[in-house]
């Protein structure tokens, strides 16, 4: 693990924890394992300089991808193309957890270290809700920084 960086980060109902940086891999790759609660997930978003993929731990998730709709379970793994818009939500009624997989990292490191609330390293739990709305123009301009487009309701790309 990374010195310099805590593990675990919250952002958008997500526990994000990574169990390897980009800069643990030799540049490789990135892995985090996510928590997330019932009907959190990430907005369309879009990343041409990282690919991703998603196996599912637990729970029943469903991603969007280039606007088809797709439902993952436990077990199931999810490719997305290459620069393709894509989201996630989790659709059950408990926490879900699944394991994310960047290649080759950069972006979502950046990101989510950025982005997210650092939490103390181990955390395994996600936080109450405290009713604090996520600062969308902050995390919109870390997304640029880092290389990954956030597609807003509002039809633009940010």
């Amino acid at each position: 693990m990374s010195a310099l960086q805590a593990d675990t980060y919250h952002l958008f109902g997500n526990l994000f924890r990574f169990h390897a940086h980009s800069v643990d891999t030799g540049g490789a790759y990135c892995l985090v394992e996510t928590l997330t609660a019932p009907g959190a997930g990430t907005p369309p978003n879009r990343h041409p300089d990282d690919d991703e993929a998603f196996y599912i731990l637990e729970g029943l998730f469903e991603f969007m991808i280039d606007g088809e709709t797709v439902q993952a379970q436990a077990g199931s793994f999810v490719k997305i193309p290459t620069g393709a818009i894509h989201a996630f939500r989790n659709i059950g009624a408990a926490p879900g957890r699944l394991l994310i997989i960047n290649s080759p990292g950069r972006v979502h490191d950046g990101f989510f270290t950025e982005a997210g609330e650092a939490m103390p390293v181990g955390t395994c739990d996600l936080p109450p809700p405290y009713g604090k709305p996520t600062d969308i123009p902050r995390v919109v301009e870390i997304g640029r920084r880092n290389g990954l487009e956030l597609l807003l309701p509002d039809g633009g790309v940010h």
